[in-house]
């Protein structure tokens, strides 16, 4: 139980990375994402044939259907994955990881109706304290309107993301999904690009400069590693859970971009009461699903 928690939390800190670095790369959100996706499978692949050659099967054959299962749950993460760095180029890191903390709300709606049990007053009301401290954070400033909007988008994605991760992770060993779901969200990508690029021209197409050490690390370690701990944790505690517990993901980020963006400027007194309210609801409901399970 300890263990798991650890690396939930583990997770949530490393997550905390990306917003800054979605900001860092100069590209289009539906590129960075594609590069972000293509480098990961290809690394996961070798690494996968590695192991294999080794004398442990790893690289496991699927069925179709069963790949186009993963493949799907990496369309929906790739889908968040793009939403979620245009909210930040369209506004700034604070804006779309505050947004992110919808998650749980949306988790709270869409959970209930995906895996058909009753529905929770308890973790909805968790969930309005998420919501009533990002309302407090930034009054919905009508200059971030664009970029709210899609972090709002973002938040729903990512909540059908946890929910299906979770019912066909439990099928699969977690370095094979993750292999597949990135190859699912690749090859629909590059489907969709061309008519993304009709409506938002998505400009260069290559990294360049500094581009390359932020992408690796974004790679390596906020996607293969932290998807890797998402599904083993999502294994073992409740999407709700994990989806509110990544609440905490906007302290981290917000702290970071503080001193590298000088976003420091958004910080006041609401600002600090929305960031409580936060992580008065990722606590209560930790403890709450702790009691729970040890009764």
């Amino acid at each position: 139980m300890k263990k798991d928690y650890f690396l939930l939390h583990l997770s949530v800190f490393i997550a905390g990375f990306t917003g800054v670095l979605g900001r860092l790369i100069t590209l289009d959100s539906a590129i960075l994402v594609w590069w972000r996706m293509a480098a990961a499978a290809v690394i996961m692949w070798i690494y996968l044939r590695i192991v294999e050659t080794h004398g442990r099967a790893s690289l496991q054959r699927f069925k179709f259907r069963e790949m186009l299962q993963m493949g799907g749950v990496g369309m929906l993460l790739c889908l968040h994955w793009v939403f979620f760095y245009a909210s930040i180029k369209a506004s700034n890191v604070s804006i779309g990881v505050v947004c992110f903390s919808l998650v749980g709300f949306f988790t709270a709606l869409f959970e209930p109706i995906i895996n058909k049990h009753r529905f929770s007053g308890r973790e909805f009301l968790f969930s309005l304290l998420t919501i009533l401290g990002i309302y407090l954070i930034f009054h919905f400033d009508s200059r971030y309107r664009l970029g709210i909007a899609l972090g709002v988008v973002s938040s729903a994605l990512y909540a059908l993301f946890a929910i299906a991760n979770q019912r066909v992770g439990k099928h699969y060993e977690a370095k094979n999904m993750l292999l597949w779901e990135m190859v699912g969200g690749l090859i629909g990508l590059t489907c969709l690009i061309p008519l993304y690029n009709q409506f938002i021209p998505v400009g260069r197409l290559y990294p360049i400069g500094m581009d390359y050490p932020y992408l690796a690390f974004m790679v390596v370690v906020c996607t293969i590693g932290l998807c890797l701990l998402q599904i083993i944790v999502l294994q073992k505690i409740p999407a709700f859970t994990v989806n509110l517990t990544y609440n905490l993901e906007p302290v981290y980020s917000i702290i970071l971009s503080m001193f590298i963006f000088s976003e420091y400027k958004e910080l006041n007194f609401s600002f600090c009461i929305g960031i409580v309210l936060i992580i008065i609801s990722v606590v209560l409901q930790t403890l709450s699903e702790i009691k729970k399970r040890k009764v």
